[in-house]
């Protein structure tokens, strides 16, 4: 009888992490939207110098990328974290995303296009950390209860290994990440959407092409 895989444990291999540490290191921190990032923010805040990285070809139209880059800047504002808080913009492109799509746009939610996303999003963190020499980088994206932790922990550490920068493992969802979020984002007033921000995901959440999400 074949023994059942050990399962990776990320977040406790972020604490491990997170408690050999000196001093206050630089993380630079992938986010793909305010809701997400808040209550990992409030988590990593207190042990880390954090630049947010918004990098998001995906979503779906320009409009509904600033806005969302608006929520996040002014949650960076308001949030009282222990250090300051910067924020490291991007280009929109959203011909990035339908390359890396390109061949998958009939997948399932949470299939290869989706890794192929998360692939896309991480590299691009790993290369500005190792050109800003951060010392850590990571990503929010685990804070979802719908998104593969294992499968974006194994892109962050070949990406790291392919940059020669330092990811950060995490399950941010765990020990009631996803939850605080939700309470964060109640609290701050945030602007929270039904779909991740891909054309894909604003028709399977059954929102129309340009229009907001919840």
């Amino acid at each position: 009888m074949t023994k059942p895989q050990h399962k990776t444990d990320w977040r406790k291999k972020m604490i491990e992490t997170i408690a050999s540490l000196e001093g206050t290191p630089s993380l630079l921190m992938h986010s793909c939207c305010a809701p997400c990032s808040s209550s990992v923010i409030a988590t990593l805040s207190e042990r880390f110098s954090i630049t947010v990285f918004y990098f998001n070809p995906n979503i779906d139209d320009a409009e509904e990328y600033e806005k969302r880059k608006r929520e996040q800047i002014r949650f960076i504002g308001e949030f009282p974290a222990k250090y300051p808080i910067a924020f490291l913009d991007c280009e929109y492109d959203a011909s990035q995303f339908l390359a890396a799509a390109a061949g998958h746009e009939g997948d399932r939610e949470g299939g290869e296009r989706c890794t192929s996303c998360y692939r896309l999003r991480i590299d691009r963190t790993a290369l500005e950390a190792a050109r800003g020499a951060f010392d850590f980088f990571a990503t929010t994206l685990t804070v979802s209860p719908l998104k593969d932790a294992t499968r974006i922990n194994e892109i962050g550490i070949e990406r790291a290994s392919a940059r020669g920068a330092r990811w950060l493992c995490s399950d941010f969802k765990k020990n009631d990440g996803y939850k605080r979020s939700i309470e964060l984002s109640s609290q701050y007033r945030l602007y929270r959407q039904n779909f991740c921000g891909c054309s894909f995901s604003r028709r399977n959440a059954g929102e129309p092409s340009g229009s907001g999400g919840n």
